[in-house]
């Protein structure tokens, strides 16, 4: 049964919108981010792990795991869910969002390389438009200073970046691998580590119910749905769908803990918004053409 070519669209634009919470309830948590990595990966290791033990299961439907790609895959999530919390703890957030924004570059450039599907020139120039429009909106605050924080905060965000378009190129690549099992490996395994580093004496400090939101149903809806769309649309279209947790995961920190965003977020954010929307609503002949290789 063919899919519409919006599907993977709305997929991954349901994904980014449910994970537009996620800063909020990490901030309400008062955990550093070994802390952060341990509840949220233990928590999305264990509903990843569950559901796919609760479904249908072929014999022999782990071995793909085993596979150059499915290895890949674990640790690109591994690298994902540990290096996001580490960073938003170590570094302003504005810095940590904005390397994270580079993520449809570096999808599209891994796309090219390892898929041969062509990014069109319509998507470079969302890209290009959704870039300015997030340094826009986080050009506005004075903490965002050249030092080792933010330093760290970069290179973290960067990693992430690379690490979400290495998992939805691979899906697309692979898309027999268990998506499930996958994730939930190396989430659980981010998860151990970050135990391990915090004691299990001290994982019970800070607001644990705020954590727990997080890591039970956010990310695990949001990171499904993102990885299942990478199987059905570019992997550039998904990066750039999830960069509405970028503009829209302040307002949520606005309502929550009563931080305004700055006149400049919000024109950040209105471009990025409308970016988003003249793309998606534009032909999808560009969604489509690669299908054909």
């Amino acid at each position: 049964m063919s899919r519409s070519p919006y599907f993977g669209l709305a997929l991954a634009a349901f994904g980014a919108l449910a994970l537009t919470p996620d800063a909020l309830l990490m901030r309400l948590s008062g955990m550093h981010g070994w802390q952060m990595l341990g509840w949220r990966g233990l928590c999305v290791g264990a509903v990843f792990w569950s559901g796919w033990l609760l479904g249908r299961r072929a014999p022999g439907a782990l071995r793909p795991l085993l596979s150059r790609a499915g290895l890949v895959l674990i640790l690109a999530q591994y690298c994902n869910a540990t290096l996001f919390p580490l960073g938003i703890a170590a570094a302003p957030v504005a810095v940590v969002l904005l390397a994270v924004a580079t993520g449809p570059v570096w999808a599209a450039l891994l796309s090219r390389l390892l898929l041969g599907e062509p990014t069109s020139r319509a998507t470079w120039a969302a890209i290009a438009a959704v870039l300015v429009g997030i340094a826009l909106a986080v050009s506005g605050k004075g903490d965002v200073a050249v030092n080792r924080a933010a330093l760290t905060g970069a290179l973290c965000g960067l990693g992430v970046a690379l690490s979400l378009a290495t998992t939805f190129v691979t899906l697309r690549r692979a898309p027999a691998l268990p998506l499930l099992p996958a994730l939930g490996t190396g989430a659980a395994l981010a998860g151990l580590t970050g135990v391990a580093l915090t004691g299990p004496m001290a994982m019970t400090e800070g607001n644990v119910a705020a954590i727990l939101v997080t890591g039970l149903a956010i990310l695990p809806v949001s990171f499904f749905s993102l990885s299942s769309a990478s199987r059905h649309t570019q992997a550039a279209n998904v990066s750039l769908l999830m960069l509405l947790e970028t503009v829209l995961g302040p307002l949520w920190v606005w309502i929550g803990l009563g931080e305004a965003p700055s006149l400049r977020m919000l024109a950040g954010g209105a471009i990025v918004i409308a970016a988003l929307l003249l793309y998606i609503l534009a032909p999808r002949r560009r969604v489509t053409a690669p299908r054909a290789g």
